[in-house]
């Protein structure tokens, strides 16, 4: 059995919490109360409540710390060296329209740099965590990254901007120019799921654009401990500033980061 340290304890064991009422929720969705927004961005009594659980879970077992909450915002707290960074539904719009693929992710930052990541998907019972320097997990099974060598082998995940939000144009330009080169793409709506999963080997990568802090940063630890590569699309180590990610093995993340840099540049050739 995996060993879990105290931090790790205290973050699986909010998200167990929360999850608990979001399943209840889900199998009641005509009784939701759902507010718009905006355009296309939906929050549910569900989601607010499962951030509410998170909050006070995560800050009984580590008082102190701060919290940036992806509906309350950031959260000062005594300790200035600590902060959790919190998703209480990744993949808000799936939960509303009924579909079982959606998640909690909570991510520890220490020092501006972040050190221990939980992905907790309710429906499956699947718990995505890694602390750095210890190894990546699903339960209690050692995670890893694909071996595969090849694009024309890879199948890959992706989000796609909707409605006013995003780079249309440069998505499509991109999508355009990978999916000649792989397998596959797929789209399933939950960035913190599309991580977890290329860590576990089930998707060979994965980019994005223009998502939140708290969509990618659990993620991030998870694919880096198993043994992933992670960066921004223009190679750099900015996502959590500049909202776009790449996540692949080491053998996909040069040709895969080169078709998405040059896809929307004309003349370009990758």
């Amino acid at each position: 059995m995996a060993l879990r340290s105290a931090t790790i304890n205290v973050m699986e064991g909010a998200a167990l919490k929360a999850s608990r009422r979001l399943v209840r929720d889900f199998g009641e969705l005509e009784q939701l109360q759902v507010s718009k927004k905006g355009p296309a961005d939906f929050a549910s009594t569900a989601d607010h409540t499962a951030e509410r659980t998170l909050a006070r879970e995560l800050g009984r077992g580590r008082p102190g710390y701060g919290m940036l909450l992806e509906e309350g915002g950031a959260v000062d707290g005594t300790d200035g060296r600590h902060r959790w960074i919190v998703d209480p539904l990744d993949g808000t719009l799936n939960f509303l329209h009924g579909l079982p693929h959606f998640a909690i992710s909570i991510a520890l930052e220490r020092d501006g740099q972040l050190v221990a990541g939980v992905i907790h998907d309710p429906i499956r019972h699947e718990t995505f965590w890694a602390e750095k320097g210890a190894g990546a997990y699903l339960n209690d099974q050692r995670l890893r990254v694909s071996g595969r060598r090849r694009l024309a082998e890879a199948v890959l995940a992706t989000g796609i901007p909707f409605m006013a939000h995003g780079e249309h144009g440069r998505f499509l330009a991109q999508l355009e120019a990978v999916m000649p080169e792989v397998a596959g793409v797929r789209r399933f709506g939950s960035a913190a799921l599309d991580l977890a999963y290329v860590a576990a080997g089930r998707y060979d990568g994965f980019w994005e654009q223009g998502i939140s802090p708290w969509d990618m940063a659990a993620g991030i630890v998870i694919v880096r401990e198993a043994g992933g590569l992670i960066s921004d699309l223009s190679g750099g180590d900015a996502m959590l500033e500049s909202g776009d990610i790449l996540a692949t093995n080491d053998r996909l993340q040069g040709p895969l980061g080169r078709i998405l840099r040059y896809a929307a540049v004309p003349g370009r050739q990758v």
